[in-house]
């Protein structure tokens, strides 16, 4: 199974390098495979690697719905659930 995840560009690091934020983790990956990387910029992230740009309001919406999941899990682990 792969996954991977929307992140904020922060920072440019260099010419195929920048920082990314994700819920507030902060990570720099490798940028080689997307052009014209910008501050602001939302990239789909695998493996410390940017392999796509996402759009910003699609991006906001998935974050949310990890952080919805986050939440749930925690409420349900208090509540001996899982």
């Amino acid at each position: 199974m792969c996954l991977a995840l929307p992140a904020k560009v922060i920072e440019i690091c260099g010419k195929d390098s920048a920082r990314i934020d994700i819920s507030g983790v902060q990570k720099e990956i490798s940028t080689a495979l997307v052009d014209d990387v910008a501050v602001g910029d939302y990239l789909i992230v695998h493996v410390g690697h940017a392999i796509g740009r996402l759009d910003p309001d699609e991006a906001e919406k998935t974050l949310a719905y990890l952080a919805e999941m986050s939440e749930e899990d925690a409420r349900l682990l208090a509540a001996g659930s899982i």
